[in-house]
């Protein structure tokens, strides 16, 4: 435990090589203190079960929160890793993180939100439209998520479905989880008006647009939310970047969109859809691409060297992905971007 209480000076932290720098008490998280400050490190669960915050510290101590071994290995830890949202600075700090965002990031909100919307896009997908306060301004980056904010204190964290500029409106797709504190509401008491309150935009998931790389866009189930959000913003942009959407899932009712994503496709020359299919029946008549959905991406595109990838979904889907990509195809490790949904079961191993 720290000697230092929360009325001892703030340590300074460093960011390698974007120069970024931002103070961090000793009584909050590196990445807690950054976004408070605008300097987005990368992130995704905030809880130390996905790793997407890991980084490089070049200098200085820190002590950890706790987190899942499969988040920060003790090899990782060995050779200088840290996970930003677990550690908690005991020193000045200079760290390396090649994906901190260059301009500062949109100020976090609290604010109540109505439902205007519950519709069944398959047998436990939700699509959530929620209306915002129309005195107020909320700012995100298509492939950011919210967190509501539930009566007992705790969170539940889902992505915008849609970029900003559709309207004072917030489109999620929820899947439910049999059991879920929050899901079990969507699927079954919830009603249109009412009111629920939220906070963001969190997450360092978005598109980086001043590249000029063709992209390869992942997504596993619901993972396809945010990557929705992405290609609206890309729509509104006019941002034409060559663009191929793979989206994987176990049988068609899984690609719950698949209709809107083929009508997107044939409208915008510069998006090819690749759905892929793991567990298909006979009676599903699949004629598409079938295995892991990350391996299709493999199977066409024997050197991503010169990609940026954006892959969302299922922490095991990720984590291949980013894994295989890296090692057998070239792909530079800083454009490979991420979120993983991690859901209460993984949160619960931490």
């Amino acid at each position: 435990m720290s000697t230092h209480g929360s009325a001892a000076a703030p340590f300074s932290v460093t960011v390698a090589p974007s120069g970024r720098t931002f103070s961090s008490s000793p009584d909050e998280t590196v990445l807690v203190a950054g976004i408070r400050q605008g300097v987005s490190l990368p992130y995704g669960c905030k809880d130390g079960a996905c790793g997407s915050c890991k980084c490089k510290l070049l200098a200085g101590q820190v002590r950890h929160n706790p987190y899942q071994p499969k988040a920060l290995s003790a090899e990782d830890l060995a050779a200088g890793y840290v996970l930003t949202c677990c550690a908690v600075a005991q020193s000045d700090l200079q760290l390396e993180s090649r994906q901190v965002m260059e301009e500062g990031a949109f100020a976090l909100k609290k604010l109540p939100t109505r439902v205007t919307t519950l519709r069944k896009l398959s047998d436990d997908v939700m699509l959530l439209q929620l209306q915002l306060p129309a005195n107020d301004v909320f700012q995100y980056h298509a492939g950011q998520y919210i967190d509501f904010l539930l009566r007992d204190g705790s969170r539940r964290s889902y992505s915008m479905a849609n970029a900003v500029g559709a309207g004072p409106m917030l489109e999620l797709h929820i899947r439910h989880m049999p059991g879920g504190k929050f899901t079990d509401q969507v699927f079954g008491s919830m009603q249109e008006k009412e009111i629920l309150r939220i906070e963001g935009p969190f997450g360092s998931f978005y598109l980086r647009e001043k590249s000029q790389q063709p992209i390869i866009l992942l997504a596993s189930g619901t993972g396809f939310a945010p990557i929705k959000a992405m290609l609206e913003n890309m729509q509104q942009k006019g941002l034409a970047r060559p663009s191929t959407l793979y989206w994987g899932g176990r049988r068609p009712g899984d690609l719950y969109l698949n209709d809107w994503v083929q009508a997107f496709a044939q409208a915008h020359s510069w998006l090819t859809y690749v759905p892929v299919l793991s567990e298909a029946w006979p009676e599903d008549q699949w004629q598409g691409r079938s295995g892991f959905v990350h391996r299709a991406v493999l199977q066409d595109h024997a050197d991503l060297s010169g990609y940026q990838v954006y892959a969302c979904g299922a922490p095991v889907m990720v984590d291949a992905a980013k894994r295989d990509f890296c090692a057998e195809a070239g792909l530079p490790e800083e454009q490979f971007f991420a979120d993983a949904f991690t859901t209460q079961a993984d949160l619960a191993a931490v």
